[in-house]
């Protein structure tokens, strides 16, 4: 472990190889750029002190290169023990950003580096999963009152923040960049279901065509991993708790059943669903020989590992982030990644170009907040339509795609209620 005066990370030596990484993801975000550019001439976070808790990746590097471009102090730590790319960490740790992470933390571990970011005094806080927040409202309790407002990334995270609001339990005001449009409808669909099979791919080189995929929920990022299975060939179970995106799987030609009717029939698993206990015993019980089961959900929770241990005669690891559990009747299940985000853990998370969107809200809701924070309430807020919109053309743009634009006339149409037949 290498230390500094504002960085621990696993080897400051990586950081060239860091460089290469973070120039990719740099050249493929543009919408980031562009605010960088002008945030530079701006200067919207001058005298802010920025506390991040999200995954150390290349493309994290580039958001943390635009909100300090804007005036902000910085102090990050990784949202996921398993997540940080410990190259990118070395090259932020070289470049004078205050960094705490590595790859392979144990909780311990990942609770060290949260309270190490937050003696930075954070005036804003940036999460993925709330665990930051939490803490700064439980076992840090001391720094909650110099904050004006937070960010929250992740679906898991909101749901969280929104239970501590409705308890009157929140003391700042956090923004779900989670519930945008740009982020959930492009980085959960599109961005989970392109690496999270690049992980399983990673930790397995299965071949998916013709193998029953089951995925556990089907909300933004199940449905886009669904997608995702099918279209390379494997043939796709939803299990759901809830009718509504129930019916949708079925509408969009899936087969949609109970996990303990699906449990039998599968050969790879991926829970997305943010809630404990998704696989349990009775299903790693009739589970077929080979089975390989993992997670895209935020928390390790979702596969219950302590039951699966309990079952095992014997445990070995296959190959990077793939563990063999042998049961007694002799059958094989592979655990990928520990039973956490197997997208990141195992493969490299999200690709720059839809982090170029949700980072760009991170970035813009911070700005937000270091406006207007100390005049919002303690609850959790959507972020505008504007700026929505704004990004979401901002982005066709930089792909080479044009809209239209409604006329004078049409828009006069469009709010006038006695037109009719």
């Amino acid at each position: 472990m290498d230390k500094g005066a504002n960085y621990t990370v696993a080897d400051i030596g990586l950081a060239d190889k860091g460089a290469l990484l973070v120039d990719w993801a740099r050249s493929r975000m543009p919408v980031l750029a562009a605010l960088t550019a002008q945030a530079k001439l701006d200067l919207p976070l001058t005298g802010m002190k920025v506390t991040g808790c999200l995954h150390v990746t290349k493309e994290t590097a580039v958001l943390i290169e635009t909100i300090a471009a804007a005036g902000a102090e910085i102090s990050w730590s990784g949202c996921n023990p398993l997540s940080t790319q410990d190259e990118v960490a070395a090259w932020l740790a070289r470049e004078g950003y205050g960094v705490h992470a590595w790859h392979g933390q144990s909780v311990e571990d990942f609770y060290w580096c949260i309270d190490k970011t937050l003696e930075l005094n954070p005036t804003l806080t940036l999460d993925d999963g709330a665990d930051l927040i939490v803490r700064v409202h439980g076992e840090k309790s001391q720094y909650a009152a110099g904050v004006i407002g937070g960010t929250e990334e992740t679906t898991t995270g909101v749901h969280r923040l929104r239970a501590m609001a409705a308890a009157g339990d929140l003391t700042y005001p956090v923004i779900a960049v989670n519930d945008a449009i740009t982020k959930w409808d492009f980085d959960n669909v599109y961005g989970t279901g392109q690496s999270t099979l690049d992980g399983i791919i990673r930790a397995t080189s299965v071949l998916l065509a013709g193998k029953t995929f089951v995925v556990a929920g089907y909300g933004h990022c199940g449905s886009g991993l669904a997608m995702r299975a099918r279209g390379m060939g494997a043939n796709v179970i939803i299990t759901e708790i809830d009718p509504l995106p129930g019916l949708r799987a079925v509408m969009d030609g899936f087969r949609v059943m109970k996990m303990d009717e699906a449990a039998p029939l599968g050969d790879i698993f991926c829970t997305a669903t943010g809630m404990k206990d998704i696989l349990v015993k009775h299903h790693f019980e009739c589970m077929k020989e080979g089975a390989i089961i993992s997670n895209t959900g935020h928390y390790d929770c979702e596969i219950n590992i302590e039951q699966l241990k309990e079952m095992a005669v014997s445990v070995r690891t296959i190959r990077a982030e793939n563990d063999e559990y042998t049961m007694e009747d002799g059958r094989r299940i592979y655990l990928l990644a520990d039973g956490r985000l197997v997208n990141l853990a195992a493969a490299e998370g999200h690709p720059s170009e839809v982090m170029d969107m949700s980072f760009a809200n991170q970035f813009l809701s911070l700005c937000r907040l270091a406006a207007d924070g100390k005049d919002m309430d303690a609850l959790v807020y959507d972020i505008t339509l504007e700026q929505d919109m704004g990004l979401a053309f901002t982005k066709l743009e930089t792909l080479g795609f044009s809209i239209d634009k409604l006329s004078e006339e049409q828009l006069r149409y469009s709010t006038d209620y006695t037109a009719g037949t």
